[in-house]
């Protein structure tokens, strides 16, 4: 028998059925919440962690070329590493510039269950 896991949804929301925040009792989707979270989150905007985040919405803006894609994916992976290496182990990470927008590719095994996982995010001013 599977444990019992239960955290926040991201991003937070209020499940009107049942009048308290929602929650996510899957881990495997809690994981990829936190992978968003991370990524999505510029250094500095979190108060008690001012080093937390990846910076990826402000990269959008940068010179729209390869150099700037590999600039992207090695704050990518050095951000998951850093913050969510004791959760997941990152198989790969690939980013593209295409037009406005960064298209993420990351790969990764769910430590805790040996799960292999595919996140694609597409992140646009």
């Amino acid at each position: 028998m599977e444990p019992v896991f239960t955290s926040l949804r991201f991003p937070l929301s209020v499940d009107a059925g049942l009048k308290r925040v929602a929650q996510e009792p899957d881990y495997s989707e809690h994981v990829e919440q936190l992978i968003i979270q991370l990524l999505l989150t510029s250094p500095g905007e979190r108060i008690n962690r001012p080093d937390f985040g990846c910076g990826l919405k402000r990269m959008v803006f940068a010179p729209n070329n390869p150099a700037a894609a590999t600039l992207a994916q090695t704050a990518v992976h050095r951000s998951l590493t850093q913050w969510l290496g004791s959760v997941i182990e990152v198989s790969s990470v690939q980013v593209q510039a295409i037009a406005e927008t960064l298209e993420v590719r990351v790969a990764y095994v769910i430590k805790a269950r040996g799960e292999k996982r595919y996140l694609n995010l597409e992140v646009a001013p």
